[in-house]
């Protein structure tokens, strides 16, 4: 449960940053926290996580892209 909410405070933190315009190196910073964490939460987490779990994968493919990933 803790990962979790550091899942989703990462995402508000991420969201205040946006519209404080912070430039990409923190929001990247932050985005690489945020795909840590949602590991650690995946790991914790066995069952109804194949959603988040495909999110992450694409997430992490498109940050090793260098492009923004699509919803």
């Amino acid at each position: 449960m803790d990962e979790a909410r550091a899942v989703m405070h990462r995402l508000e933190r991420i969201e205040a940053l946006e519209r404080e315009g912070v430039g990409p190196k923190q929001l990247l910073a932050e985005v690489r926290e945020l795909l840590r964490e949602g590991e650690a939460w995946l790991d914790t987490e066995r069952e109804g996580t194949d959603p988040a779990a495909d999110a992450l994968e694409r997430c992490r493919k498109a940050h090793d892209a260098g492009v923004a990933p699509v919803a």
